[in-house]
């Protein structure tokens, strides 16, 4: 290995570049906001738990006031600094919920499938909605969540994912409603929206903003009843990758059983750089956060504007409002759906997500966050540079002039095929296996997970029945080119499945 071929080198190189970053981290690489500007060398402050620094995992000086005050500008009850990632506070969160089962929103990030995996729980699903004219998951409905509940009283916590990935947001309040009417805990995955908490006033006197930025960005699901919520600082506001939040609100939440699950999945040796920068982001948002979103939103407003002129390419935006479970949406979150498209010169080959965030990528110097079989996403954050921006319209824009419409549209409420559960995904994991053919798995029971990532949603589970439609989408989506991920075949051309009793073994069980 050469000095040129180090990831510190490679790094340097894209930083250089000018690649436009439509993607996380939040800071977008900027080092001019005062915070950013003025964080010394990483290497200078990277110390461990030493006198007069505190323990992160037993806080009881300057980290422990440094939390309580992060609580009082979040408007929480209690708070805690991540620096493992919203993954973490997510694995912690379903560890502290004890017995019964768990509702679980079947678009949760892989993370929550880890956590019931490592704490043997036992799950149902609801579903969202799917928007099949746009290709992308809708909302969770506050009705399907009551009648589970009803229906199922052994269920004692509910966690789902709001907003989601691609910017869509529950009613976290009507959720809520119904969660606690059946006694249950209501977890909220809000790693994508960091940034809703310094749009509304937290109704404490030292909230982060006092007044509302009305009609641009959704309220944080801390102030719509969730029992505890995990948000990934990093993801849209100026912190470091890795950094995150969990908070609790109420008193239906053991926070001394949560702490201890934060204990096991937190590092031993947490970062003082990086809790340091979860600080200091709490701290810029806290003195000008009303500031930088007003602001934000003018400017995301003036860009939906630009891409209001796409002809074949679509916008998701609040015209979403209302179908498909879904409550609001975070206009920060470009999404643009090339479903039913395609290139003037080629009306025979459907345009996918991955072809379309390959021309951005290699014709227009722009790296999206994600792509789907059928749409691209960019994150925006207040730090996006406006030339940026401009080149994100500039460039979808001169696409959309090159396609054209198919006529191909479908209704919406088409869902994913839900899977037939056979086997715990705890036992799944551990159970011998075979490895086959993709081509020839179906009806057997899976042992690994099937995802794109991003996002990070399974399609298909350990213990779960490869039924048709399963198949299919995987087969499709492994022809498209996207990311699928899971599967130890990284062709995607192989599964492992439990083996049975009479048929030829192709890999061998797994020690242990």
């Amino acid at each position: 290995m050469t000095r040129e071929d180090l990831l510190l080198s490679r790094l340097e190189r894209y930083a250089a570049s000018d690649m436009a970053p439509m993607h996380m981290p939040g800071h977008k690489r900027r080092t001019d906001l005062e915070g950013i500007r003025e964080f010394p060398n990483p290497y200078e402050i990277d110390i461990t738990e030493i006198e007069g620094f505190d323990n992160l995992h037993h806080p009881e000086g300057i980290l422990k006031d440094s939390m309580e005050w992060a609580s009082s500008v979040y408007g929480s009850d209690w708070t805690r600094y991540l620096v493992n990632g919203s993954s973490c506070g997510i694995l912690s969160a379903i560890g502290a919920m004890g017995g019964g089962e768990m509702l679980l929103a079947r678009n949760c990030h892989k993370s929550a499938y880890h956590g019931v995996i490592l704490n043997h729980r036992d799950i149902r699903y609801v579903y969202p909605q799917f928007i099949e004219t746009l290709g992308i998951n809708g909302g969770i409905s506050a009705n399907d969540v009551d009648k589970l509940l009803l229906n199922h009283p052994e269920i004692s916590s509910v966690l789902l994912t709001s907003p989601t990935y691609d910017g869509i947001v529950s009613d976290v309040h009507a959720i809520a409603e119904a969660v606690h009417r059946h006694g249950a805990v209501l977890i909220v995955d809000e790693a994508h929206g960091a940034h809703f908490s310094f749009c509304h006033s937290k109704g404490k006197e030292r909230s982060a903003a006092n007044s509302v930025i009305r009609g641009e960005f959704p309220e944080s699901a801390l102030c719509c009843g969730a029992d505890i919520v995990i948000q990934s600082l990093h993801k849209t506001l100026p912190s470091l990758t890795q950094t995150a939040l969990i908070h609790v609100r109420g008193s239906r939440v053991d926070v001394q059983r949560l702490e201890y699950y934060l204990q096991i999945f937190q590092s031993s040796s947490p970062s003082y750089v990086l809790m340091s920068s979860i600080e200091s982001c709490i701290f810029e948002m806290w003195k000008h956060g009303e500031q930088h979103m007003k602001a934000f939103a003018e400017r995301i407003r003036a860009l939906r504007e630009r891409l209001t002129k796409l002809q074949n390419l679509r916008l998701i935006g609040r015209e979403l409002i209302g179908r498909c479970s879904v409550y609001e949406v975070d206009l920060s979150k470009i999404v643009i759906s090339c479903r039913g498209c395609a290139a003037a010169t080629d009306k025979r080959q459907n345009l996918s997500g991955e072809t379309l965030s390959r021309w951005l990528r290699s014709q227009y110097h722009i790296e999206m966050e994600m792509c789907g079989a059928d749409y691209v996403v960019a994150i925006t954050t207040f730090l996006d540079r406006q030339e940026n921006l401009d080149r994100l319209a500039d460039a979808l824009l001169e696409i959309d002039g090159q396609l054209v419409r198919l006529n191909d549209r479908k209704e919406d409420g088409w869902r994913y095929p839900e899977p037939e559960i056979v086997r715990h995904m705890a036992d799944a994991i551990s159970d011998p296996w075979e490895e086959i053919l993709l081509n020839d798995c179906l009806g057997r029971i899976s042992t690994e997970f099937v995802y794109l990532y991003p996002p990070g949603i399974p399609i298909l589970a350990p213990g779960e029945r490869i039924t048709e439609g399963i198949f299919h989408v995987i087969e499709q989506y492994r022809d498209m080119g996207l990311p699928l991920q899971g599967m130890s075949d990284r062709a995607s051309k192989r599964i492992r499945v439990v083996r049975e009793e009479g048929r030829g073994v192709s890999g061998a069980a797994p020690v242990g």
